[in-house]
């Protein structure tokens, strides 16, 4: 695990107890600090009974603590903690902001920060894998994989690789990234902030917390990113606040079967430019690309079945998300190809970010409580099929789908109607392909990707 000698002799609250709040407990106390330790659940607070403290931050006196360390699922919008630190005088902040203030500690290295409302979690997993095909030493962590301060640390000339949600972003103060790169801003999570325009502030902090000799790249497709990306080239020199350029490396896109679409088309541009700004060569880059096998439930490829392509990008938990999904397969001369499997638990009333893509679907099959709005929605402009639960979807879906079409979850929509969230929802469809198709089912690694 990452400690460090600054937090010796200090004394942190940490409220959250799950896998990033247990890391920086072991971390804390590891380096010597004073912890007191809380969580809802009496599982996690027993198993650090007799190690540290065991007391709610609600209910003791925060004078004197250095800071209080809160889970990002803390909403602190509505949380009373935050006007009780506030009171008190004692800093809220995250895992991510105690990796900022270990680093002077670490053998040398640098930090690739990666944050946007959509895309993030594949170019992080992609900078990682073009690092890694490298031969530089690499870890990932912050929104994906293990909690970073829980890992080893990375010998000199390493690359930390963090996935930032906005809610990490919020308690996190001086992480300054040697690149860094916001993807785009689009609505979302705005029950956590004071309308979008504080979402955007949010995901501009990142680019903010960097000195104007560091690095960073924006997808620019839509105007707040544009925003943010205007005002960073303007503190910074010539070429360290760029837009990302795809235009080098489309011509090899059909040579990297897990980043189909235009959206990945951004996204390997996005990795490739933070990658080069690290030193790798563009034909290192283009290498690791084809090389890439993409992320469970993020357009990953299930296998091809008779003909017909199977994707599972139950991710895609909003119509933003989705609307890249579709352009991914256009019709080709007049056919339709796409048998789209959509439904669940919608955060808007509305698909209009799908609608210019609507041309490329032969037909949806309808899921969840989101099933009859969006039959409502679709109907007038496809074949709508109403199915309610996804085994039946999914099996209507293969059975309609002809060879060289694509049957593909995208939801557009939460999980938590039926199930626990987006991972168990997608290691579901795996399943019921596998089941439908006579195939291995392969788990929660996808290796089934090795059909295609």
């Amino acid at each position: 695990m990452i400690t460090a000698r600054v937090f010796s002799g200090k004394k942190y609250a940490v409220l959250g107890l799950a896998r990033s709040g247990m890391a920086v407990v072991e971390s804390l106390l590891a380096s010597g600090a004073h912890v007191t330790a809380w969580d809802r659940q009496d599982n996690a607070r027993d198993a650090l009974a007799g190690r540290c403290t065991i007391a709610d931050p609600m209910e003791i006196d925060l004078a004197g603590f250095d800071a209080i360390v809160v889970s990002p699922g803390v909403p602190l919008n509505t949380h009373p903690l935050t006007a009780k630190a506030k009171a008190a005088g004692v800093p809220i902040i995250g895992d991510i902001e105690l990796f900022a203030q270990a680093r002077p500690e670490l053998p040398a290295h640098k930090v690739v920060g990666i944050t946007g409302t959509n895309g993030k979690s594949t170019t992080t997993a992609l900078v990682h894998h073009l690092l890694k095909t490298a031969g530089i030493p690499t870890r990932m962590g912050g929104n994906i994989g293990l909690p970073i301060l829980g890992q080893e640390p990375l010998p000199e000339g390493g690359v930390y690789v963090l996935e930032l949600s906005s809610y990490q972003i919020d308690i996190t103060n001086s992480l300054a990234c040697e690149a860094a790169a916001l993807i785009n801003i689009t609505p979302d999570h705005l029950d956590r902030y004071d309308g979008f325009a504080a979402y955007a502030a949010s995901k501009a902090r990142l680019p903010a917390m960097q000195d104007a000799g560091q690095f960073a790249v924006f997808g620019c497709e839509d105007a707040e990113t544009c925003a943010v990306q205007g005002h960073e080239a303007a503190r910074r020199a010539p070429g360290r606040a760029i837009c990302a350029v795809a235009d080098d490396i489309a011509a090899n896109q059909p040579d990297w079967p897990s980043l189909q679409g235009p959206h990945n088309l951004q996204n390997a541009a996005i990795a490739a430019a933070l990658v080069q700004e690290l030193g790798l060569a563009r034909e290192q880059v283009l290498a690791g690309l084809a090389g890439y096998r993409g992320l469970p439930h993020r357009m990953e490829v299930l296998g091809t079945f008779d003909g017909v392509l199977v994707i599972n990008d139950s991710k895609a938990t909003n119509p933003a998300s989705t609307a890249p999904a579709l352009a991914a397969w256009p019709a080709v001369e007049g056919h339709k190809r796409i048998h789209w499997i959509c439904g669940g638990l919608a955060k808007t009333d509305n698909l209009d970010e799908c609608a210019a893509h609507f041309g490329n679907v032969a037909a949806a099959y309808t899921i969840g409580e989101a099933g009859p709005l969006f039959g409502e929605l679709l109907a007038p402009h496809m074949t709508v099929e109403p199915c309610e639960m996804l085994c039946e979807a999914t099996a209507r879906a293969l059975k309609a789908a002809q060879p060289g079409d694509v049957v593909m979850l995208s939801p557009a929509c939460a999980s938590f109607d039926q199930f626990r969230d987006y991972e168990v929802r997608g290691d579901s469809f795996r399943e019921i392909v596998a089941n439908l198709t006579g195939t291995p089912h392969s788990g929660g690694d996808s290796a089934a990707r090795s059909a295609v």
